[in-house]
């Protein structure tokens, strides 16, 4: 079983910028990958970004690249999302994700709670 508990989500003004964390507990050892995805109301949950258990190995949605960077911090059970020059449809709930193996987080299989974030125009 995996933990995932979300922080760092609030209210920015467009062009700004926020961080997210995610700090896994329980039995995160092994092969894995951690990132991010977001939805909004009535639309489907969307990949932004993912990082392997190496730390070394990113990809991102062509929508945040240059934009979003995620990073492992020196636990590798902790992950980030610094989000940066901020747009209105950035705005959304994003959900931490774990899944065993290297499989570019294609069907995870742990969640965290979800954290919300609002760009204002």
């Amino acid at each position: 079983q995996v933990l995932l508990v979300e922080s760092g989500g609030g209210l920015v003004q467009a062009g700004g910028s926020l961080r997210l964390s995610c700090a896994a507990s329980g039995r995160t050892f092994g092969l894995y990958s951690m990132g991010w995805f977001r939805q909004n109301p009535g639309k489907e949950r969307e990949f932004v970004a993912v990082i392997r258990w190496s730390g070394d190995s990113t990809r991102y949605a062509d929508s945040v690249k240059g934009r979003f960077t995620i990073s492992r911090g020196n636990a590798k059970n902790t992950v980030y999302l610094q989000m940066n020059s901020l747009k209105p449809e950035d705005t959304a709930v994003y959900y931490c994700a774990f899944e065993f193996g290297s499989n570019w987080l294609a069907n995870p299989g742990y969640w965290g709670q979800g954290t919300q974030v609002t760009v204002s125009s």
